[in-house]
């Protein structure tokens, strides 16, 4: 049997804010921080329901079994920052996931320190889950305890190893990795720009009278196209004779229809018996 899809139906659809109070009431003091932020967009103004709250990484499998249990749910991403003390990181789920009009956006945070870098995976309870967590280990150095597939997914191979793109501390990309554009192919004889840092506003600044435009390569003339000239025919046209002005012409007018004359009488002698 085939037809269109239809949206699944959740018979006890909670509102958002019962939603947080359910699961702040399901796990006590391991949540913190729960809001509701709602937004209203479009022309019809339809609401639009973000839930935020914290978690102790220990109850996140457990949150979101939990969060399963209330409708369809579909992971859209899981987002890590380096904030300096730890690495944070944000499971962003949509609840009620296919219903116009109706699903909810709840984000999961967690907090990990910098000398306890782990966290279990989520593979087994969101299959997909696995490709943005091999991500979060490359770019921050971050274990996923139980991963299925512990590969690379971005750099390539012979990245430098201990070395992660989104981390602001040391194991970030040193500065002998980063690469100055403007010094690419600089034009041989042309003074690098100084730089220098603007007082009191830290910001940097570079010196216009070191900098010298590149030589202009001569362009080469376009060749000219030959074009035929165009032969052009006169023919003598006579000149038209002046017409006499146009007159207004009345219309005639029809004229009036006279009446039938009578018959003549039969006499009647002429008329002949049979």
């Amino acid at each position: 049997m085939t037809g269109s899809p239809t949206a699944p139906q959740v018979p006890d659809r909670l509102s958002a804010p019962a939603v947080l109070e359910h699961l702040t009431a399901k796990f006590g003091p391991g949540i913190t921080g729960a809001r509701v932020q709602e937004r209203r967009e479009g022309a019809k103004k339809n609401p639009n329901y973000n839930l935020w709250m914290d978690l102790d990484r220990t109850l996140l499998k457990d949150a979101i079994r939990e969060l399963q249990s209330l409708g369809p749910v579909h992971l859209s991403v899981v987002s890590g920052t380096d904030l300096g003390e730890t690495i944070r990181l944000i499971y962003t789920f949509s609840l009620y996931y296919g219903i116009r009009h109706g699903e909810y956006t709840v984000n999961f945070g967690i907090s990990l320190p910098k000398n306890d870098l782990t966290v279990p995976t989520i593979s087994d309870l969101v299959p997909g889950a696995v490709f943005t967590e091999r991500e979060k280990q490359e770019m921050l150095g971050i274990t996923v305890v139980g991963i299925p597939d512990n590969r690379g997914l971005f750099l390539p191979d012979d990245f430098p190893k201990g070395v992660y793109p989104w981390r602001k501390d040391a194991t970030g990309i040193p500065d002998s990795m980063v690469k100055n554009l403007w010094e690419v192919r600089r034009p041989k004889g042309r003074p690098a720009p100084a730089v220098t840092l603007a007082e009191g506003k830290g910001e940097c600044a570079i010196s216009e009278k070191e900098i010298t435009e590149p030589e202009a390569k001569p362009k080469k003339p376009a060749p000219e196209k030959k074009v035929p000239a165009e032969k052009k025919e006169t023919a003598l046209v006579p000149a038209e004779p002046a017409r006499p002005p146009a007159t207004k012409v009345e219309p005639a007018l029809p004229a009036k229809a006279e009446p039938p004359s009578p018959p003549a009488p039969v006499k009647k002698e002429e008329v002949r018996k049979e």
